[in-house]
């Protein structure tokens, strides 16, 4: 029964959510693929053996393997599922169809269609969501003022709207949240408004622990309570706009937090590997579907943001080379990109290897 509560509550929400985000991806390298008139071999959600697959009309062999942890399109030219040039020879009419033989701004299309399929998807999501159930817009107006916090200590009274923190607008009481937890404790400009007349403020939030999908994690606080929670439903037009603005602070926000675990800001543990996200799906699908669409919205993003890291094997990577193709007028030499994907291989496994270290570590197993 232990079994079956794990496998319906853990394992299940995090095989769909993965599936998703993969199929998703996948599906934007095929699409742009077959736009460009090339030939799609193979288009597999997971790698290793087959376990069930068909063969479509232009052969094109759709498969879900064994391992379930990423997917691949493979393209007619293509040595094998990075994408490296085969250097089998090819009729007139192969080349035609052939991935490799493609214009570079086509090839380049055609990497990138993986990454802009995720934000697509986040923004679609995070769209339906605005107008079903509405987007938290809160005011940015505090409700109360902790003692002996950071809030407190910079003067902040109940009935103070913010209105700019550092120069940047603030609209939303959500937003003022986001700046606090990645502030890794700088002080921050605040200005707010009080009784009509507006003062400007300097805040340092202090570090605090909160438990996070069962364990401790460090995070920034200012000291203060909103006025109220609200949702605010948007119409169609609206709500695309707000989604679309929605992804590129989750990017931001991603790419600053990365940031701060390479400058030692913030701890390294908390990236999280496979261990993590299928503990976060079975989590927050307790908590409904909507919830959980929420959470895929999220990881889209930082799936399609991964991609487009200048690191070979991922898709950043060719378009890194695709840039330098551009810069020198023909590609890189067979050698160096031979010892670019090792290189990318390297980094990729490192990574994934201390993603899962961090995951047996937050489960106790070390």
């Amino acid at each position: 029964m232990e079994f079956l509560n794990v496998l319906t509550g853990t394992v299940f929400p995090f095989l769909v959510v993965l599936t998703v985000l993969v199929f998703v991806h996948e599906m934007g390298h095929y699409l742009i693929a077959r736009k460009n008139g090339v030939r799609v071999e193979v288009f597999s959600i997971g790698f290793g053996p087959e376990i069930f697959g068909w063969t479509d009309r232009v052969n094109t062999r759709w498969k879900f393997s064994l391992i379930p942890l990423g997917g691949y399109v493979k393209m007619f030219g293509d040595a094998d599922v990075a994408s490296r040039p085969s250097d089998a020879p090819m009729t007139e009419e192969e080349r035609q169809v052939s991935f490799q033989a493609k214009r570079l701004g086509q090839r380049a299309w055609i990497v990138a269609g993986g990454p802009l399929a995720n934000f697509l998807l986040a923004i679609v999501i995070f769209a339906g969501l605005f107008m079903y159930i509405g987007q938290p817009f809160t005011p940015a107006t505090v409700g109360e003022v902790i003692p002996d916090s950071a809030a407190a200590e910079a003067g902040f009274q109940p009935g103070d709207r913010i209105i700019r923190v550092d120069g940047s607008d603030v609209e939303r009481f959500e937003e003022l949240q986001t700046i606090v937890q990645l502030s890794a404790g700088r002080a921050l400009e605040i200005d707010v408004l009080r009784d009509g007349a507006e003062i400007g403020l300097t805040a340092a939030p202090k570090p605090a622990t909160q438990e996070s999908f069962g364990s401790e994690q460090q995070i920034w606080r200012l000291g203060i309570s909103r006025s109220g929670a609200e949702y605010k439903r948007h119409d169609p037009l609206t709500a695309v706009w707000r989604a679309t603005l929605e992804t590129v602070s989750v990017t931001g926000n991603t790419l600053k937090a990365v940031g701060q675990m390479i400058t030692g800001d913030r701890s390294s543990k908390e990236l999280g590997g496979p261990l993590r996200i299928a503990q976060m799906s079975g989590q927050v699908a307790e908590f409904g579907f909507l919830n959980l669409l929420s959470l895929l919205a999220i990881l889209s993003v930082n799936l399609g943001l991964i991609n487009l890291f200048p690191v070979p094997m991922l898709d950043g990577g060719h378009l890194f080379f695709y840039a330098i193709e551009a810069l020198r007028g023909r590609p890189l030499g067979e050698r160096a990109q031979e010892y670019g994907f090792r290189i990318g291989l390297a980094l990729v496994l490192s990574l994934m290897v201390f993603a899962t270290w961090n995951d047996l570590d937050h489960f106790g197993l070390f």
